[in-house]
């Protein structure tokens, strides 16, 4: 039977990010992708200005509760960027009336990068998320989001990996559930993500070399290709690093054509790829 997944996230009309990386993706792949939008941008608000943003807060749970009334079911539910500090209760709820025994929730606790928060949030907001993220079964924070979970300062990309096993185990401790760390790099020439299964304890790293240049929407283009793998039955290691492989191929593109970094990487021409390596035919 076809795979469901609830994807919660912004539309962002122009660059590559949130919904119009996670509907391509995932329905490539073979799984059905419901919706629920969060906010609607003219373009995401990496690089560029003057961008528009409706809130969609108020329509969070109508749109929920008619889904419910339909008796709709999911076999995932993925979140990720949240367009006010109220969503976070209202994605909570939502989990709590789709989740089924067997329904896999990924939270990609989107707040900041490169050490800083994104616009419009503070302090209170990655309090809220640490709720958010006690939903989870999975939650893919990049090293930024990561230290604001765990109220502590960044210290920079490049960790060792006892700092980074250790990060991911006093995160798996505080929300209950599996990690996967992203922006992960061991050598300066290498770029990934870590990752601790709960449930079995594995601690393992899946890198790829690294392109030195920064391309927004690459935590959505990394965060829905995990999930694809994930959902084929992939382990967190093997799905990290098909994500990891997906994201820098889809950098390269961009730079090949030349295109701008904000309007995001190119990940459309390595889907026929990242088919093949879901479902194992690599």
């Amino acid at each position: 039977m076809q795979k469901r997944v609830l994807a919660i996230h912004d539309i962002s009309c122009v660059g590559r990010c949130s919904l119009t990386v996670a509907l391509p993706v995932l329905s490539a792949v073979g799984v059905e992708t419901s919706i629920l939008p969060t906010a609607i941008l003219s373009t995401h608000t990496g690089g560029f200005t003057g961008y528009t943003f409706r809130d969609l807060t108020q329509d969070m749970m109508p749109i929920a509760e008619h889904w419910k009334s339909l008796d709709l079911r999911v076999d995932a539910i993925y979140t990720g960027y949240l367009g006010s500090f109220q969503q976070i209760e209202i994605v909570k709820k939502i989990i709590d009336m789709f989740r089924r025994e067997d329904t896999l929730v990924l939270v990609d606790p989107v707040m900041g990068d490169n050490g800083s928060m994104y616009a419009g949030f503070g302090p209170e907001f990655a309090k809220g998320m640490v709720g958010l993220c006690q939903k989870a079964d999975i939650i893919i924070p990049n090293l930024t989001e990561a230290a604001l979970l765990l109220d502590e300062e960044y210290a920079g990309e490049e960790r060792s990996k006892a700092e980074v096993e250790d990060m991911m185990g006093r995160l798996s401790k505080l929300c209950g559930c599996s990690v996967a760390v992203t922006g992960v790099s061991t050598s300066g020439e290498d770029l990934g993500a870590g990752t601790f299964d709960r449930e079995t304890g594995k601690v393992a790293y899946s890198l790829t070399g690294r392109v030195h240049e920064y391309y927004h929407g690459t935590g959505d283009v990394f965060g829905s290709s995990f999930l694809a793998a994930v959902l084929n039955g992939k382990s967190l290691e093997q799905s990290a690093q098909i994500a990891a492989d997906f994201t820098r191929q889809g950098i390269l593109n961009a730079i090949e054509d030349g295109q701008e970094p904000r309007y995001g990487a190119d990940f459309e021409r390595s889907i026929p790829w990242l088919i093949k390596a879901v479902k194992g035919q690599l």
